[in-house]
């Protein structure tokens, strides 16, 4: 038996508001969504799968368009494996890009921090030199008694 779901179930277990659940139902990304007696959405395990599968795409940046795109070829079945492998391919692509931009600005924010690390340090270190040069103005030392010379 195939367990069925609300799209208030649904919701909470992908996170998506049910109104972006019907938006999806509505342009095609989810399909053939069973209905109970009294007309309430039903989901299965297997929209499930399919729904976080899309999440996954948009995580990627994939835009709706390609989803859509993506969904369709799917339902034309396995004769179009090779148009979605290059889809993927492509998406992976555009993941890799964006992966060497964000690891370019890490870099550069690597740098800044380090500039004020080396500022703070330098800052400290004229700081404490400052602050013993007060002590040693306001607190001198005891001039030492100067030994004499017994003849």
């Amino acid at each position: 038996m195939d367990t069925q779901l609300s799209i208030q179930q649904l919701a909470a277990s992908t996170g998506l508001s049910p109104h972006t659940l019907r938006y999806y139902e509505r342009i095609g990304l989810i399909q053939n969504v069973a209905r109970d007696a009294g007309g309430r959405r039903r989901y299965t395990a297997a929209d499930l799968d399919w729904l976080r599968f899309l999440m996954r795409l948009r995580q990627t940046g994939m835009s709706i368009t390609e989803m859509l795109r993506y969904a369709g070829l799917r339902r034309e079945g396995s004769s179009t494996q090779a148009e979605r492998c290059a889809m993927m391919e492509a998406q992976l692509a555009h993941v890799r890009q964006e992966i060497a931009r964000l690891q370019a600005l890490a870099g550069f924010l690597a740098d800044k921090v380090d500039g004020y690390h080396d500022a703070l340090r330098i800052s400290m270190n004229a700081a404490n030199t400052e602050i013993k040069h007060a002590e040693s103005r306001r607190n001198p030392l005891p001039e030492r008694p100067r030994k004499t010379r017994r003849s």
